[in-house]
């Protein structure tokens, strides 16, 4: 019995022209940012990854599917030799994430037009390390921050502008309450403090920080820790000096003393609550060796939460974190927490084996 001639059925297919290679490379990238887009990631993440591809794109002077590791070995090695490492991390990540979408959508096309089997030159002995060499934000003391917001709130009755001064003791103590980002205290409005839901009332938070480039993530953060007092506070006593009508859409919580062109009243800017935390700190906390920023009373907020018996998970949701491992870095133990801890430990493994003695 003769062996039989077999023919191939599949599409036989000269090679692409250049120009033809260069519309379908077009097309491909437009895939990515639409594919991107459709993950949920923002514009900004989307517009900053393209950027990436397109700069060693610039320098390849291919298409970048044709990157071999040893072209990835020369452009990290030698174009990104002393560029910082947040930006050859990020680099390398685009890249990664971009070989994924073609190897995924488009890599028989590829192989047809081009001969080429698609691979990400990027592997475990050329891919980009970080360095982690940010510093512990080690926030002040209960003690401390009671003697700054105590010496401030004697600066509210001789000040020379009341409304400005309170508001950015409000927005601080804000901060240290219940832990909120600067940029989502500065984007709520009157309408976000929601007095009547749960125990204490909430603050609905609609510019949250998303992860990972995702856009912001909306949360509810109650009106713990004395933040409804303060709140109360500024809304009944301050509030009228700086802002228009408190039934207007979109009126904010925390206004600045411009107006905007119609005459409502505009939002406070980050730099202004920063630069009033940063002089208040410099006349009532002399003693703190560092600089006391919002983020820091984030830090501090935290810590009091996790000292006042509240456990991680409910941090977590409080500080709108999207990973359980980014709330444990931002407690920090004071006195002998961890030392206390250690010997509660032993008393109960000492009265166990106690027990099974007897």
């Amino acid at each position: 019995m003769g062996l039989a001639v077999v023919r191939d059925l599949r599409e036989v297919r000269a090679p692409a022209c250049g120009e033809e290679i260069e519309r379908f490379e077009t097309d491909v990238v437009a895939g990515f940012v639409l594919a991107r887009a459709a993950a949920g990631l923002s514009d900004g993440t989307v517009r900053g990854d393209v950027s990436h591809l397109e700069q060693v794109r610039s320098w390849f002077g291919r298409p970048l599917w044709d990157m071999a590791p040893g072209d990835a070995d020369a452009y990290f090695g030698t174009v990104l030799r002393g560029a910082p490492s947040g930006t050859r991390l990020a680099r390398a990540q685009a890249l990664k994430t971009y070989f994924e979408f073609v190897e995924l959508r488009h890599k028989v096309e590829i192989h047809q037009m081009t001969g080429r089997v698609v691979e990400c030159p990027i592997d475990e002995m050329n891919r980009p390390r970080g360095r982690r060499v940010a510093r512990l934000r080690i926030p002040p003391t209960a003690e401390q921050v009671g003697q700054l917001f105590a010496g401030w709130r004697g600066e509210l009755a001789t000040c020379r502008k009341f409304g400005p001064t309170a508001r950015n003791y409000a927005a601080a103590r804000l901060m240290s309450e219940v832990g909120l980002r600067i940029n989502e205290l500065r984007h709520l409005d009157l309408a976000d403090i929601k007095w009547d839901l749960g125990r204490f009332g909430k603050i609905h938070v609609r510019h949250g920080k998303g992860a990972r480039g995702s856009g912001p993530r909306e949360r509810m953060v109650p009106l713990i820790n004395n933040a409804g007092r303060t709140l109360r506070w500024f809304v009944e006593d301050v509030w009228s000096q700086l802002g228009d009508d408190p039934d207007r859409p979109g009126a904010p919580l925390f206004c600045s003393e411009r107006k905007n062109i119609d005459g409502s009243a505009a939002r406070v800017g980050s730099e202004v609550v920063r630069a009033g935390l940063a002089e208040a700190a410099a006349g009532h906390l002399p003693a703190w060796p560092d600089k006391l920023t919002p983020h820091v009373l984030r830090h501090f907020c935290a810590s009091q939460l996790y000292f006042s018996g509240m456990d991680l998970i409910a941090i977590q949701e409080t500080l709108g974190h999207a990973w359980i491992a980014t709330t444990m870095n931002y407690v920090h133990v004071h006195r002998t927490h961890i030392e206390d801890a250690w010997i509660t430990g032993q008393d109960r493994a000492a009265a166990r084996l106690k027990e099974l003695m007897m």
